[in-house]
């Protein structure tokens, strides 16, 4: 198995029993969870559960989504997760997505977390694309996916119904030849 991954910083590994508290405070804070699909408040059994499941599940298992916790390794807090979702239907192309803690935005964690992960996903994992969608109005999500080289590629107008209305999304693309040769 090839987790955990390293940054400078970060720790990309799979969860631990011991997450559980960290965890659970992230995911009941509005503001992270407010274009998540969760809601708040996030019961404490909901995150036991989450985190039993990815601590046996096996990363870059086609049709099923891997969570891997991001922790900053000075001090081995945790500080959100990323994620992937290699298609069943395509084992070439996968999806992202990312999460952290309030307390740690703005800090580049996020990207730098992201940019190892796509360093796995293209180069270990020899995928050909990677997608990822965000909603409108997550301007920081977008923005930090353009930083990583994706390209946005449509523009859905109330195309989901989220958390009781109908929502837009930003779709993104990004390939192999793109990352590499950025």
């Amino acid at each position: 198995m090839p987790f955990p991954l390293e940054t400078d910083r970060l720790l990309l590994r799979c969860f631990r029993s011991t997450d559980l508290e960290e965890f659970h405070a992230y995911r009941s804070d509005p503001r992270v969870a407010q274009y998540q699909g969760w809601d708040v408040p996030y019961e404490l059994e909901t995150a036991q559960a989450f985190i039993d499941e990815m601590k046996n599940s096996q990363p870059g298992t086609p049709g099923k989504w891997f969570q891997a916790a991001i922790e900053l390794k000075a001090t081995k807090t945790l500080l959100g997760d990323c994620a992937f979702h290699i298609m069943a239907s395509d084992t070439r192309q996968a999806y992202i997505g990312f999460t952290l803690s309030v307390a740690h935005w703005r800090k580049g964690y996020a990207e730098e977390a992201c940019r190892r992960l796509l360093d796995y996903l293209f180069g270990e994992l020899n995928l050909h694309r990677v997608i990822a969608e965000c909603d409108v109005e997550n301007t920081a999500s977008y923005r930090l996916l353009e930083r990583l080289g994706f390209r946005r590629e449509a523009h859905l107008i109330e195309n989901i119904w989220f958390k009781g209305s109908w929502g837009s999304e930003f779709h993104y693309g990004l390939l192999e030849r793109e990352w590499k040769k950025a």
